[in-house]
């Protein structure tokens, strides 16, 4: 089944980019085929870090948003929607009016909703409107990002959080990876395969011996995390 994942939080900074690629490499890395659309114009964490598998979309715009649904379809792979700060409503626009969970079926094409949380009240108040908006039709992971935030524990809690269970949400906590090492890495523009693998300062700066071997601790981690997702939405 072709899938859709759409990686968003609502919230600038709560870590949605760190979120799609960490599972743009895990699919490389697992050999899983995929595309990424990067939807922020402004910043495009994708088109920096993996511009090999990315292409811009604007989800404002309803022609640039089709090409995400139609070509996922026409290749039966799966595709990563790093979606930007403040774009729900332009993308429940385009998949509302465009009756996209309807087609959805009818086309085999799996969506899901990767929601990436920190730890206060609001991102709470932007998973409720995303329930309120799709219902059950998609599938739902909550992401705690333990970088933003390390207690949980009052959101775990709420009603909110009990309807997303209800629906059969799935919870995937992304740990948190060393800020300064995260801050080299995102000031080298490597993707995270170069930050823990490259020795050759030809190919690129390359981080310290001790650095790489964080991320690499770091991917292993999330990656378990990652292939328990993963195998109950069958990517």
């Amino acid at each position: 089944m072709s899938q859709i994942h759409f990686i968003g939080g609502e919230k600038g900074g709560v870590g949605k980019s760190v979120m799609a690629r960490l599972l743009a490499q895990y699919c490389i890395d697992r050999e899983i085929p995929f595309k990424a659309y990067d939807a922020d114009l402004s910043h495009g964490a994708m088109l920096r870090y993996y511009s090999d598998y990315s292409e811009a979309v604007d989800i404002n715009s309803f022609e640039s948003a089709d090409r995400i649904a139609e070509q996922t379809a026409d290749t039966a792979t799966c595709a990563i929607v790093d979606l930007a700060a403040q774009t729900a409503k332009p993308l429940s626009r385009w998949i509302v009016d465009s009756g996209l969970l309807e087609l959805a079926m009818e086309l085999e094409l799996s969506l899901t909703f990767w929601h990436v949380m920190d730890d206060g009240k609001d991102s709470l108040v932007l998973l409720q409107q995303i329930l309120d908006t799709y219902g059950e039709s998609p599938k739902y992971v909550i992401v705690r990002n333990l970088g933003r935030g390390n207690d949980f524990n009052h959101l775990d809690l709420s009603p909110t959080i009990s309807r997303a269970k209800a629906v059969g949400a799935h919870f995937f906590d992304l740990y948190a990876l060393h800020t300064p090492t995260m801050r080299k890495i995102d000031h080298i523009s490597a993707s995270f395969w170069a930050a823990a693998n490259n020795t050759n300062a030809d190919l690129g700066p390359t981080l310290g011996i001790l650095e790489r071997q964080r991320v690499k601790t770091w991917l292993n981690k999330s990656y378990r995390e990652l292939g328990r997702i993963c195998t109950h939405l069958e990517v």
